[in-house]
């Protein structure tokens, strides 16, 4: 689906078709959409296909021949139920956004296999003095809701595992253990994730790809603040999810020792009588 929008008085709205200075948003596009975008908006077919591929990692690339550039960022989201072998469990995952500098039209077009929760917020005008035609301080601004949205996320994560922690303090039960780690596995791509958004991060801050304003610049420190707050963020809460997990599988063993000794205790207790009423039972003399 390809969706067009151009800002006025710093409000997005919707047009019906390309305008010089617009934003184009692509989302889960057919073959002929994949085509258009290299036929039409004359995008670098290498840079259709990262931006398209799931697995790709954040960077910044340029194409020295168009002067294209190719900015690729992770993006958190919940994982659907029906992709989890256990609905139950909340686990997050990340996936890339890809954002096109075309300037020959000066086209700012964002790519993407999946929703995003920040793409749509910009697309309903949530959020105020948004200028499409003002291209890096446009991508300023989505990297900034972006790492947001990363602190919303792991604010989340931290709230779960304190009431996973306060359930297996009254009972140890697999499901919680078994929570903990999908929480583990979201805090260890969260982490990936942040560091790659960090080093792209301070790429477009050189201004070798990008042209950076001096208005701009005050935007990317505070990008480059948030970003840094997550990663922080992402790693306290990786020890203090190690550290619980270590604690309890402690408690887990010294209780596994509690309850063998003590059955090593009645076994002992119970061979005694077994020992007496042996020796009366033999068929000796005396």
């Amino acid at each position: 689906m390809v969706s067009f929008f151009k800002s006025e008085n710093g409000k997005v709205q919707k047009i019906d078709a390309l305008e010089p200075g617009c934003w184009v948003d692509v989302l889960e596009p057919t073959a002929e959409e994949r085509l258009w975008l290299s036929q039409q908006l004359l995008i670098v077919p290498e840079f259709v296909q990262a931006a398209f591929d799931d697995e790709e990692t954040a960077h910044i690339d340029m194409d020295e021949d168009t002067g294209q550039v190719l900015v690729i960022v992770d993006c958190p989201f919940i994982e659907d139920a029906s992709e989890m072998a256990d609905s139950s469990i909340v686990q997050y995952d990340t996936h890339p956004l890809s954002f096109v500098f075309v300037p020959e039209q000066e086209y700012f077009v964002t790519l993407s296999l999946r929703r995003n929760e920040t793409i749509a917020d910009f697309a309903h005008s949530r959020y105020r003095n948004v200028y499409t035609d003002r291209r890096t301080r446009f991508l300023l601004q989505m990297l900034l809701r972006i790492t947001q949205r990363y602190l919303v996320c792991l604010r989340s994560i931290n709230r779960q595992i304190r009431e996973y922690e306060r359930t297996l303090r009254k009972s140890m039960r697999n499901d919680e253990l078994m929570k903990m780690l999908g929480l583990e596995k979201s805090l260890v791509y969260f982490s990936t994730s942040l560091q790659g958004l960090e080093s792209t991060a301070s790429r477009i801050g050189t201004g070798r790809m990008l042209d950076i304003y001096e208005d701009d610049r005050e935007l990317l420190d505070d990008v480059m603040i948030e970003i840094r707050q997550a990663v922080e963020m992402c790693s306290i809460y990786t020890s203090i999810l190690n550290g619980i997990t270590d604690t309890f599988s402690s408690v887990i063993s010294n209780n596994l020792n509690f309850t063998m000794r003590t059955l090593t205790i009645i076994t002992l207790v119970m061979a005694i009588p077994t020992i007496v009423f042996s020796f009366y039972g033999m068929n000796v003399e005396g």
